[in-house]
């Protein structure tokens, strides 16, 4: 009873409205249906039941068969033409059948309320896509562009990358850009699901749907409307909802041998008993018809889509990107989350936190010697040193005769006179002894050190560290009382890896990791425990999160290669999310469970019931069938509610 209605979505495309406009139109359609299939089934039903105007209630019941009856009729036709007999085929022959042995009343109504059922399926699914949908909504369809010196307003689709355009305070940012000019608060909630503004400014990415609440801005586009973050979360959420789950791909193929199975299971009810026992045929086969329209598997075909889509769509609007439903019946099995250290248990930034000198050298002197010679590398750590100066306006000098040694440190001349800067491994090379308890005492607390040191001695030690995010305390914390093991895999030294596992409470660790080794080390814990999960920032972890069972990725929101390569992606840096998706998969397989064993419970006890009379056509299509159909997407619907 699903239907294909996908579509591909662009920010302010009129195709998207030509295609809503046509389903309402449909959808308009279908209510007249209903209504007009109900006012005659009702004139019929008095016709037939308290004026002897029987013959002419029998045509009117005709009447609402072929009107709220012709495309399911017409699709169990298709579906016989192709040997693959569906729900359509089943209601049509027990309508067909309740016409023949003089029932129209039923078989009018097994066919009105059949359509009533296939129209909240419907409604249900619309509703899902539409939900999802709405966040391209949130982006305009026109935007201020500059070009020959004037400001103009144009269409969306008519701006080029590269082009400038203007957003002013208040107004939604219409196309991904970095700004050029001006800053603000902007209210990314659209993406991440955060609604607390974020200072942006000159040079700042910006994207398509977010609000800028206080600033001018003038943005450089770099993404065209059909291409934006927005439009793509939309396309690949569309993707997911398309993406069977295990539990849904099941349902289907045992759906091909079902249906055949009901109605050789309904023949035999129908002649066994009067040909064998000689009993009433009339009596029989009309429970036979009963047992056909019991058995149509609707509510537990919609049971498992309808609650996926509607927890892909709530995480969607949550900042947290589902690739499929698959992976989130995965999430409720998993017993081990990994981690990856830098960029997602830490905030993947290096700050100075101690510089410790000897023999009284000044400390802005070492600071200013150590940014000097780190300005003239790439590394993260000599980022952090230049910023570390740069903070406390100390200038930098000329170095000369500078040498990089990978892996290792720097160094070169200042003055004509030689400095290094480097790990243990460097000064051990240059036979320059080291504090070893100042070093060992530093790395304990789980800091990065780098040494400064001349020809004969060490100077001083800039240690540094990687700040860890607020939220990864509370995050593993909520996950010990879940049962799910922790595990910390970080190409950090032993000592660093050590300190920052113990400050987390993180169960176990793996340091001193290349890449490849963090995809051997998930191989194992595969092996070991069987569903892992790992998170890392999607770009140098790829390999191990495409070895994991799922695989999120933090930070998307810049990031395409990460949106692209997990099979999750968080769209802001929160790693609560990781809980907030847990409760998700937890609830949504709960419902799932609830509507499948409603839908078996329901028509098992109404087909037990069949044989001593006590169902009727009537209670087999409006409680069993639309009944349980309604039941179930309302009960799918409250997954959409989970925050």
């Amino acid at each position: 009873m699903q239907k294909n209605n996908q579509h591909n979505h662009e920010i302010g495309c009129t195709v998207c409205k030509v295609d809503s406009e046509r389903y309402a139109v449909l959808d308009s359609n279908k209510i007249l249906i209903i209504i007009v299939s109900g006012i005659i089934l009702t004139i019929g039903l008095y016709l037939e039941f308290f004026t002897r105007y029987h013959l002419f209630a029998q045509i009117l019941f005709f009447f609402v068969a072929i009107l709220s009856g012709y495309t399911i009729v017409k699709r169990g036709l298709q579906s016989l033409l192709k040997k693959q007999l569906n729900i359509n085929f089943l209601i049509s022959i027990a309508a067909a059948g309740a016409f023949l042995i003089g029932h129209g009343e039923e078989g009018a109504a097994v066919i009105f309320l059949f359509f009533i059922a296939e129209f909240l399926e419907d409604y249900a699914e619309e509703r899902a896509k539409k939900s999802i949908a709405s966040l391209l909504s949130l982006a305009p369809e026109t935007a201020i562009v500059r070009r020959n010196g004037k400001e103009i307003e144009v269409h969306v689709h008519e701006i080029d990358v590269g082009e400038i355009i203007v957003v002013k305070p208040g107004d939604k940012i219409p196309l991904d850009g970095v700004i050029i000019k001006g800053n603000s608060s902007v209210n990314q909630a659209p993406i991440t699901g955060e609604s607390i503004p974020v200072t942006k400014r000159r040079g700042d990415e910006v994207f398509a749907g977010t609000i800028n609440e206080e600033g001018y801005l003038e943005i450089k586009v770099t993404k065209k409307s059909d291409e934006t973050l927005l439009s793509k979360i939309v396309k690949l959420v569309e993707e997911a909802e398309k993406q069977k789950s295990k539990t849904e791909a099941f349902i289907d193929r045992f759906a091909k041998y079902y249906t055949p199975a009901v109605i050789i299971l309904s023949f035999f009810v129908m002649v066994i008993p009067p040909l064998i026992f000689g009993l009433p045929f009339m009596r029989w086969f009309y429970k036979g018809l009963v047992l056909l329209v019991i058995s149509c598997p609707c509510a537990l075909a919609i049971s498992t889509p309808v609650s996926i889509v509607s927890a892909i769509t709530s995480a969607a609007k949550n900042g947290v990107l589902i690739k499929g439903g698959n992976f989130i019946e995965e999430i409720k099995n998993t017993k081990v989350i990994v981690f990856d250290k830098t960029g997602t248990l830490t905030e993947g930034k290096l700050e100075v936190t101690d510089i410790v000198v000897f023999n009284a050298y000044p400390k802005e002197e070492l600071l200013q010697t150590a940014a000097s010679l780190e300005a003239k590398s790439k590394h993260p750590i000599a980022e952090a040193i230049v910023n570390s100066a740069e903070k406390r306006k100390i200038s930098l000098v000329e170095v000369s005769e500078f040498k990089s040694i990978v892996g290792k440190g720097l160094k070169g001349k200042i003055n004509g006179r030689a400095f290094y800067v480097g790990n243990k491994s460097f000064f051990n090379d240059n036979h320059i002894v080291f504090p070893v308890e100042t070093v060992k005492k530093l790395e304990n607390e789980g800091k990065t050190v780098v040494m400064v040191g001349n020809d004969s001695q060490v100077i001083g030690i800039i240690a540094l560290m990687d700040k860890i995010r607020d939220v990864s305390l509370s995050t593993i914390r909520e996950l010990k009382k879940m049962e799910i093991k922790t595990i910390m895999l970080t190409g950090d030294n032993e000592r660093v890896a050590k300190a920052i596992a113990k400050k987390l409470s993180i169960d176990e660790y793996y340091a001193e990791l290349l890449p490849e080794d963090k995809v051997r080390i998930v191989e194992k814990l595969l092996e070991k425990y069987g569903h892992v999960i790992m998170v890392g920032d999607g770009v140098n972890d790829a390999p191990a999160l495409a070895k994991a069972n799922v695989g999120i990725a933090m930070g998307a929101i810049g990031s395409d290669v990460a949106i692209e390569t997990a099979d999750i992606a968080l769209m802001h840096d929160d790693l609560s999310k990781i809980v907030y998706l847990i409760g998700l998969s937890k609830k949504t397989i709960s419902v799932v469970k609830q509507n499948i064993s409603a839908s078996l419970l329901i028509k098992g006890s109404f087909a037990i019931l069949t044989f001593p009379g006590i169902v009727t056509l009537w209670m087999a299509v409006a409680v069993g069938d639309m009944g349980l159909s309604l039941a179930v997407i309302l009960n799918a619907l409250r997954i959409g509610r989970k925050k």
